[in-house]
């Protein structure tokens, strides 16, 4: 449903402008896009994203896939974050109003997605294993969206991974087989 939501209306990906000034619509035609949703950037398993996709960044770029995310936050709180776990110079697109989460189908947590027994043991986790903290910060983002993985190409969604819960962990890789050449 939501692929052939897309396909009926690209003008979705044409609205969303990336940091560089380009429609990601004409983005997707140039190479294969992982375009990453993530939750506020003050989130544990926000934090685990940015830090996973840093380590296989270089791959991705080999493989000819552009990583591209989706934020709530102002450009200077995403650049200081994104330098943070070094992706310096990656593509983004700003939605402080959460317009193009929703159109991809990605709304507000339920209580249990997002405080379930199950997240809560993740994140204590991460923060005993990797230090990450939680932030709460409006400038952060929105602590009640959940995120989703969506692998584009020629404008049109070749994968998708929509979390059922904060703390689910996409397998980027797998994501990517699709497109890899």
């Amino acid at each position: 449903m939501l692929a052939a939501m897309l396909e009926n209306d690209l003008e979705i990906l044409e609205e969303m402008i990336t940091n560089t000034g380009e429609p990601l619509n004409k983005v997707t035609y140039r190479s294969p896009v992982l375009l990453v949703f993530l939750r506020h950037f003050g989130c544990v398993f926000c934090k685990e994203a940015l830090d996973d996709l840093s380590a296989r960044r270089s791959d991705f770029k080999k493989a000819g896939i552009n990583l591209v995310f989706v934020h709530m936050a102002d450009d200077e709180t995403a650049q200081e974050y994104f330098a943070r776990f070094n992706l310096d110079g990656v593509e983004y697109v700003c939605d402080p109003s959460q317009r193009y989460y929703a159109a991809f189908g990605l709304h507000r947590g339920t209580f249990s997605q997002l405080y379930g027994l199950q997240t809560w043991m993740r994140g204590f986790k991460l923060k005993s294993q990797r230090g990450y903290n939680l932030e709460l910060a409006q400038k952060l983002g929105d602590s009640t969206q959940m995120p989703g993985v969506f692998v584009l190409q020629d404008g049109q969604i070749k994968e998708s991974f929509i979390h059922d819960h904060a703390a689910e962990r996409p397998n980027y890789d797998r994501l990517v087989e699709c497109c890899v050449r």
